[in-house]
């Protein structure tokens, strides 16, 4: 780990989160963080999942749809509009009528059977693969709302959201390492798949997002939108997303800090513990100290969001506190990673 104060790396890359991230600012006793079991909060199956997510948010999730900027891949029978002007007119398929579709593709004889909206999918429509690439570190296993709970809730969210706009998901776990892999999916019938499997992450390992994310790239040939949830503490780990980047990925980087990391309460002699290699440092803690790292906190998420900005990463810190409702629906939406 990088000192407090740790001076900024190169120029290309933001300095390392300064210290009291990967170490909880509790004593062990104090401050570990709940196993993960099943419960309402930590769902461990599709079932479980569907009862935390209850019928109207998930209706409401429908209505979303997450926003692409580009064309990724060859058209297949998707529910988006390519850019591109496709030479095919042949019906493909129905999918629901949502705002901004074009009312002359509207079947007005299906309307009339089930008085629902559905409108006719062309050849030329394209289909997007949303890549959901989740933290697994020890580190993630932290925190008052843990941070791995949180984005398992998330990644599900994004997942439904983008199954129910007729895009494939594809998600993955990782650490040191890709953990686990769950291939495509391309339909809404298979959330089951989805939830199950997000459900079953369990945190592992040290962080290496750069070795992570350069093993996730080279099993791809065709690029996607690719949303990274991640807390980030791994120094050079923004160096990963060049291998994304250069695959022609379009990133969503959401950058999960609970409020024991953003505004540590701890005061006087503690004995701080790094969740992923298990070191242990005893020190005191005075509030002149808190202060600088709420300072080099800042100064660290600027650094990365300027670097997100050059390349074009759509980056947003989420604390876990923020309720995922209100995440979703305002912040995402605020900052066009959904509409």
């Amino acid at each position: 780990m990088t000192d407090t104060l740790g001076q900024a790396g190169a120029v290309e890359q933001p300095a390392a989160a300064p210290r009291g991230g990967r170490f909880s600012w509790f004593t062990p006793a104090d401050g570990a963080a709940p196993a993960l079991r099943a419960s309402r909060d930590d769902p461990a199956s599709a079932s479980a999942y569907r009862h935390f997510f209850d019928e109207a948010f998930m209706r409401r999730l429908e209505r979303l749809q997450l926003v692409s900027n580009r064309t990724h891949g060859a058209a297949s029978h998707g529910g988006r509009r390519s850019k591109q002007r496709g030479t095919s007119v042949e019906f493909a398929d129905y999918r629901e009528y949502t705002p901004g579709d074009d009312l002359r593709q509207i079947d007005w004889n299906v309307f009339g059977r089930s008085e629902k909206l559905f409108v006719k999918l062309r050849e030329d429509e394209e289909s997007l693969t949303v890549h959901l690439l989740v933290d697994c570190s020890r580190s993630m296993d932290y925190g008052r709302h843990n941070k791995l709970m949180y984005a398992r809730r998330l990644a599900a969210a994004l997942g439904y959201t983008a199954l129910s706009s007729q895009d494939q998901v594809e998600a993955v776990g990782f650490s040191e390492r890709l953990t686990t892999h769950l291939p495509p999916l391309r339909s809404k019938g298979q959330t089951g798949r989805l939830f199950n499997f997000l459900s079953d992450l369990r945190p592992a390992g040290g962080t290496d997002v750069k070795g992570a994310l350069r093993a996730y790239t080279a099993m791809h040939r065709r690029s996607g939108l690719a949303v990274l949830m991640t807390d980030l503490l791994n120094p050079g780990g923004l160096e990963g997303l060049t291998s994304l980047l250069d695959r022609g990925f379009e990133v969503v980087l959401l950058h999960l800090l609970d409020p024991l990391e953003s505004d540590p309460e701890a005061l006087g002699e503690v004995e701080l513990l790094d969740r992923e290699n298990g070191e242990k440092v005893r020190m005191s803690i005075d509030a002149s100290m808190v202060e600088a790292y709420r300072r080099r906190l800042s100064e660290w998420i600027g650094e990365t969001e300027a670097y997100c900005a050059r390349r074009l990463v759509r980056y947003l810190t989420v604390s876990t506190a923020m309720p995922l409702e209100d995440l979703v629906f305002h912040q995402l939406r605020s900052r066009r990673i959904v509409a």
